[in-house]
């Protein structure tokens, strides 16, 4: 009697642990969208730095590369600084404290930095400017033409709640400018361009009105180390996430294989390399696929499948995707 006991108590245990155990929820039925094809035209050199939402299938802006030099993260403790690395620029920190002492740009061809491809922002070419009060050399890199724009010395003064105070000149002094940047909490970042007397421009539109940006950005090669300028397709930083794909095809990729994949926040997850280059021409891979988690939740799959018009002009991506 006490055996049959030990058995009941045991199989009773194993009951109990089993209703216990957590049951693998099946994907509940989804309905994807249609496939949609569609393309933006950035200019044969590139210029245009084009803001697009697959949410609705629309082009939400586009503006010049040239139109602006330097992004001030927004939030109430937003400080961080990002170049318009459309435009090949660097910046140099000089380490000194004396605005009016640095007049040449001794010591920035070896020691110059670059802002990551990924857009981490605790990489980025300024740095932690805060506490320092150093100059820094900016390199304002080339507009679309190839037309070099120019060094600038800067020093980052003061950030708050809502805005930024920057002073900047000529290397030789000359045009010296206090500007105030204010910044719009509506988007990641507000822009300043330091053409002439310095303007904020409006670049980006409202974080959480596009998924993804189709332009010009610099790349970083190793081993060795090489910055190149590329023309891909970056995604909004605003909580969205992105994923390649290279073994299914776009036709195969379903909702259900969100789950099979690891989500990052580096907004060159898509990138560039969608495309090889002969030397002469372009090819575009469709074989390459990704997934993309934008602000809102919703999943969509995509590739591309031309970077030409139908007169033959290059810079202009052409892509199918889906809302899974």
């Amino acid at each position: 009697m006490k055996t049959i006991a030990i058995l009941c108590c045991l199989m009773l245990q194993v009951l109990l642990l089993n209703s216990c155990e957590v049951k693998e929820l099946p994907v509940p039925i989804h309905d994807a969208g249609n496939v949609i094809t569609t393309t933006v035209d950035m200019n044969t050199s590139y210029k245009w730095q084009i803001y697009y939402s697959l949410e609705t299938n629309t082009m939400i802006s586009k503006v010049a590369k040239s139109s602006w030099d330097l992004g001030f993260e927004t939030g109430d403790g937003g400080y961080h600084i990002i170049l318009n690395t459309s435009k090949f620029m660097y910046a140099y920190n000089t380490h000194n404290t004396n605005f009016s002492a640095v007049t040449d740009t001794t010591g920035f061809a070896n020691s110059k930095r670059w802002d990551e491809p990924s857009g981490n922002l605790d990489s980025t070419a300024i740095g932690d400017w805060r506490t320092a009060g150093e100059v820094y050399i900016i390199d304002r890199g080339y507009d679309e033409t190839g037309a070099q724009q120019g060094f600038r010395k800067m020093i980052f003064t003061a950030v708050n709640t809502t805005e930024y105070t920057v002073k900047y000149a000529k290397m030789n002094g000359t045009g010296e400018i206090t500007f105030h940047v204010s910044k719009d909490n509506a988007c990641n970042f507000s822009f300043l361009s330091i053409t002439g007397s310095g303007s904020q421009v409006t670049v980006e539109p409202p974080k959480d009105q596009w998924d993804i940006c189709f332009s010009q950005y610099t790349h970083i090669f190793y081993n060795p180390t090489m910055p190149y300028l590329v023309t891909g397709c970056l995604h909004n930083r605003y909580n969205t996430t992105a994923a390649k794909e290279s073994t299914k095809s776009f036709t195969a990729l379903s909702f259900p294989d969100t789950y099979d994949y690891t989500f990052s926040s580096a907004i060159n997850t898509i990138g560039y390399d969608w495309k090889t280059f002969s030397g002469t021409t372009y090819a575009t891979d469709p074989n390459k696929c990704y997934l993309l988690k934008n602000s809102k939740g919703h999943f969509f799959k995509l590739h591309f499948i031309d970077f030409y018009n139908t007169t033959g002009d290059k810079g202009n991506p052409k892509w199918e995707y889906q809302l899974l």
